[in-house]
């Protein structure tokens, strides 16, 4: 988070009409939002979906308060321009299927979606709500502080105890059975 300190400044700088800190700060959130995108989207997807987030930022730079923190602005743009993407990719073509077509028995994974559920409610929510995160929905640790308003430190050490719980109650009852 620290190579994302300086944003807000630089936006302000931006604002204030200098270039070169618009310029700066326009690439090394591009590079930022090809991460962030790359772990969301189909690969087809990433670069057009990454202009059209800087395109928004230019269009919306206005609305920056420099008093606030820049990353959850900048979060927030690129979270909506993910979901149009996601909406576009929705209404496409849809692909006829054959009915010969073999569909598979779903019970396994919906019996281990139902099984992970009851275990994370085991869990105090604050640490179920970080490995839904990070570990199932892959966040990063950043994204996830941001998300529950935890420190990066406390989202580390709720994953860690959390999973520490998980085990020993998945261990407690593998030996009951």
């Amino acid at each position: 988070m620290k190579d994302h300190d300086n944003w807000g400044g630089l936006m302000a700088a931006a604002q204030a009409g200098h270039g070169g800190a618009y310029r700066r700060l326009l690439e090394e959130v591009r590079h930022w939002l090809k991460r962030y995108l790359s772990r969301r989207l189909p690969s087809s997807l990433v670069e057009d979906t990454v202009q059209e987030v800087l395109i928004a930022i230019h269009e919306k730079r206005h609305t920056y308060d420099p008093r606030r923190p820049f990353q959850p602005w900048l979060a927030g743009v690129a979270r909506y321009k993910w979901i149009d993407t996601l909406r576009r990719m929705s209404r496409g073509a849809a692909t006829v299927l054959s009915e010969d077509l073999a569909v598979g028995d779903h019970v396994n994974e919906t019996m281990n979606a139902e099984l992970l559920e009851r275990l994370m409610a085991e869990l105090k929510p604050a640490q179920a709500d970080v490995i839904r995160l990070v570990k199932i929905q892959g966040y990063s640790i950043e994204e996830a502080s941001i998300r529950t308003r935890q420190s990066s430190s406390l989202v580390k050490v709720n994953i860690h105890r959390g999973m520490a719980r998980l085990s020993k109650i998945i261990e407690k009852q593998a030996y009951d059975e």
